[in-house]
């Protein structure tokens, strides 16, 4: 008889959690409006608002070639690319080839069917000076695929910033991002087309 008091239990911590975190979301869209939201990066720190799966109303923006951009894999972790243009972006496979894909590619095998670009306070995409040539320049190379230090996340940090370093999760690919651009990373939904 506890086994289904226990599965109500945790239904009901999940719904807790879920709740907390759309009012979150909404809470950092209305700063974002309002202009109150956090502008700074501190080091150590992952993005100031992460991709996800709930619609909060917040503005959706338009792809930038050499945006950075992500989906869910699973809705647990996040896959990591950078957009091209014209409804194309290059991503590391898990085969360890860096192919040029079509948003339909990019979200085939995963769950979910929207990406996310890494931007500021402002809605505007952080891209950075040579971010679009190194992803061009990759794309049909073959890197030695493995999930925790030659990963998707590995693939991005290089064409942003030329350097080849190890990192195991989104999380800290968003610190080296913010780092970088010296501001606070937010994950705004792209805008495409049907």
């Amino acid at each position: 008889m506890a086994f289904p008091l226990i599965w109500l239990g945790a239904a009901a911590v999940g719904a807790a959690i879920v709740a907390e975190e759309r009012e979150k979301q909404k809470s950092i869209a209305l700063k974002r409006r309002q202009g109150r939201a956090n502008t700074d990066h501190r080091q150590g720190q992952s993005a100031e608002l992460a991709p996800s799966l709930w619609k909060t109303g917040n503005k959706m923006v338009l792809p930038e070639p050499g945006g950075i951009v992500c989906c869910f894999v699973f809705g647990v972790i996040e896959h990591t690319g950078i957009w091209l243009g014209d409804n194309t972006l290059v991503e590391l496979h898990g085969s360890g080839l860096v192919r040029a894909v079509s948003v339909e590619r990019f979200l085939a095998g995963r769950t979910g069917s929207r990406i996310y670009q890494a931007c500021n306070h402002r809605h505007q995409a952080l891209v950075g000076e040579q971010v679009l040539d190194r992803a061009k320049q990759s794309i049909f190379n073959y890197r030695e695929y493995d999930l925790f230090d030659n990963n998707c996340h590995r693939f991005v940090w290089h064409c942003l910033s030329g350097e080849e370093m190890a990192l195991s999760s989104f999380s800290k690919l968003n610190d080296r991002i913010g780092t970088h651009f010296s501001e606070a990373v937010y994950w705004d939904e792209l805008d495409l087309p049907s």
